[in-house]
């Protein structure tokens, strides 16, 4: 199904492919002035590891560096130690795997002998090096143990890129001596034997052939075979147990998410799936238009980030992830390029501008546009029909678009996702076309302790926790779910996140409001704290706040892997401030309380705002709760809102409008209405019903 054209064809028909590769000529000279064009000794370590001890964001790391033994923090830090120079050495090894083809892609375009050389001797050296690194002591035991790295994983994505450019020089001629060719087919040898071991052991010992390290070892064994001209062993992976066909049945959902539900691993995945189809198109198969065994593909695996994206494009750090990281944005860039460039999908041109924007690369001066990027720039960038909304009722996730309103939702009731799921069901994002408000804040490097300590935590989305203490990993359910163009409704439950706890979230979306109606029920005799959270990432304005001095106690629960123990530790966040509802109180006793949030201006200077208006009921309080920041920096702490209440029921009703605030009225238990200040007729009534849920009379 590829039809993508040869560089130098791009060069005579692309105007853009000419400064693109000139750009990125450039960076390739700036490095190696600098000398850091010489691959190290050392093995690396795991890139994880490279997190600030004491502000837990990521390390800095500058390719133009020849070595390090010194890593500097954003805030300042100098941090020094065998773990960090471990997880540097993952980086300078994969900046150099990128060069090698970068260095191929630019000789390709422009056709200087000198960029060929460059990529040449890089991939000689490595072949040469790579028997030298031994099987890696240093691993963790979990580990499955590469060479050049603590973990086969990055083996296998770090051989890629390289054999990639090995190919790319071979497809324009370049030719190897027998020495250095030599070396190569060693390397190949050595890698095919690594790659096909662990496959084993996850296929077959393991038994975990879902895993997206399959992805991985399949797509960095059929660039071997693509290498070796071995099409007969290529045909046998891809139709094989953990092979492509059947990775894409067990390893992606039927509603095309990945199984973890983690946007970071479908990308990842999606990632591995494109290069085994890139190199199958060599021997001319055609993977691209490949189905799994429940319609699974990777079209489909596309066009549901399209829908996941925000209006600027970003993508949302479901579960395990990074919420914003340049290595990330260009593995973004990698994919969204192709799916324009191969299928056509128009709703990833906004999500391949937020992945250039972050990578300070507007125009898309990147090696992902020169290698995949097809058509001139408007047609990389083509007008975009309104999305509408859409449920994943496999992978657990529902997205709400009402036409006419600036706002949408995204919230999550599916599986917990394994070792990359987070104790969050029913969270909830709050989205407008200018910014996302409420987003899932990802996660820290997984060195870091505040992956367990905050980031997968309850208390750290936008949920409900109980008594201090994060929900059961489970799945909930979508009781209904009804969307029209103007109005889109998700009734979300989940029995299992506390013994004798029901939670239903029931979200209704009109072109007007957004009402998120909370209620939480304990079959118990025994009264909790019921705790609703909201962590907004823009500026939060309250007419009134007292202080207060007290802390939120967060209890988090570890399990000992080999006893099964569990111990609980303490973690206090300061609440700073109580919310103060308006002095008006109606018949029931109930408030209101009117917040709203100053969003980033629009690309023409005007800043919109939301407003929240929350139902205070006797005996509920709403504080102010310093939390830590996202996890780009943690150490930037934000303010949560978080209505709470001491009881066996909860009924925590919110209301979210854009321009204009909206009042609320509590009618009874059962019944509010809502209206629109300034509007003439816009109250509208809403009944919650037990078999229907929100009823709109």
């Amino acid at each position: 199904m590829s039809t993508a054209l040869r560089l130098g064809e791009k060069l005579e028909k692309l105007t853009w492919t000419g400064r693109t590769a000139h750009i990125l000529k450039e960076e390739i000279d700036r490095l190696q002035q600098a000398g850091s064009l010489s691959i190290p000794k050392e093995p690396g370590g795991w890139w994880h590891q490279y997190v600030c001890p004491h502000h837990h964001t990521e390390l800095m790391f500058d390719p133009m560096q020849v070595d390090a033994s010194e890593f500097l923090c954003p805030h300042g830090c100098k941090i020094e130690g065998e773990a960090y120079r471990g997880a540097w050495l993952v980086f300078k090894h994969q900046s150099l795997a990128r060069v090698a083809l970068q260095s191929a892609a630019v000789y390709a375009a422009l056709g200087e002998k000198s960029y060929a050389q460059i990529s040449k001797r890089l991939l000689v050296e490595y072949a040469e090096q790579f028997p030298l690194y031994p099987v890696h002591p240093e691993a963790q035991s979990w580990m499955l143990k590469g060479r050049a790295f603590h973990q086969a994983l990055t083996e296998a994505i770090w051989s890629t890129t390289l054999i990639r450019a090995y190919l790319l020089l071979r497809d324009e001629g370049v030719v190897f001596e027998a020495k250095e060719q030599a070396a190569i087919d060693a390397f190949l040898g050595l890698l095919a034997g690594s790659m096909e071991e662990y496959r084993h052991i996850l296929i077959h010992e393991r038994n975990n052939a879902e895993n997206n390290y399959t992805a991985w070892l399949n797509a960095s064994l059929s660039c071997v075979y693509a290498a070796r001209g071995e099409q007969a062993a290529l045909e046998a992976l891809i139709e094989g147990q953990g092979g492509f066909k059947h990775h894409l049945s067990i390893g992606v959902k039927a509603d095309q998410l990945e199984f973890e539900g983690s946007t970071y691993y479908h990308v990842f995945v999606l990632r591995a799936y494109l290069i085994s189809a890139e190199m199958a198109q060599r021997f001319g198969i055609d993977l691209y238009a490949t189905t799994g065994a429940d319609g699974q593909s990777m079209r489909g695996m596309l066009e549901a980030l399209t829908d996941l994206a925000d209006d600027q494009g970003a993508l949302p750090a479901l579960h395990d992830g990074p919420l914003a990281r340049d290595p990330y944005a260009r593995e973004i860039a990698e994919i969204a390029e192709q799916g324009l460039a191969i299928y056509g999908i128009a709703g990833l041109a906004p999500v391949l501008r937020e992945a250039y924007r972050q990578l300070g690369a507007a125009g898309g001066e990147q090696l992902e546009a020169l290698l995949y990027g097809a058509g001139e720039a408007a047609d990389r960038a083509p007008a975009l029909e309104p999305r509408g909304s859409r449920l994943w009722p496999d992978a657990g996730f529902v997205i709400g678009r009402a036409a006419g309103n600036p706002l949408s939702f995204l919230a999550d009731f599916g599986e917990h996702g394994g070792s990359h799921g987070h104790y969050d069901k029913l969270h909830l994002t709050l989205m407008h076309t200018d910014q996302t408000l409420t987003p899932d804040f990802g996660m820290v490097p997984y060195g870091s302790p505040m992956r367990k300590s905050w980031f997968a935590e309850t208390a750290s989305h936008n949920t409900v926790s109980l008594d201090g203490r994060s929900q059961a990993p489970h799945e909930g359910r979508c009781l209904r779910y009804e969307a029209n163009d103007s109005t889109v409704y998700a009734w979300l439950q989940s029995i299992e996140a506390y013994e004798g706890c029901t939670l239903n979230r029931h979200l209704l979306l009109t072109g007007e409001w957004l009402l998120d109606w909370f209620q939480v029920e304990l079959a118990g005799e025994e009264p909790k704290s019921i705790e609703w959270w909201m962590h907004p990432a823009v500026q939060t304005h309250s007419e009134q706040s007292l202080s207060r001095d007290e802390v939120y106690k967060l209890l988090i629960e570890q399990k000992d892997a080999a006893s099964n123990a569990i111990t609980v530790t303490e973690q206090d966040l300061p609440i700073i401030g109580q919310f103060v509802p308006s002095d008006s109180i109606d018949a029931s006793g109930s408030a209101q309380l009117n917040v709203s949030y100053a969003l980033c201006s629009d690309p023409n200077g005007s800043a919109a705002t939301v407003f929240h208006t929350a139902l205070v009921q006797p005996g509920d309080e709403l504080l102010a709760v310093q939390t830590p920041g996202d996890s780009v920096d943690p150490s930037q702490s934000l303010t949560a809102m978080l209505h709470r209440r001491n009881d066996r029921k909860a009924d925590f009703i919110h209301v979210y409008r854009a321009g204009s605030c909206a009042e609320l009225t509590h009618i009874s238990a059962q019944e509010i209405a809502i209206s629109v200040l300034g509007q003439t007729n816009s109250s509208k009534h809403i009944q919650l019903t037990a078999d229907r849920g929100l009823l709109i009379i």
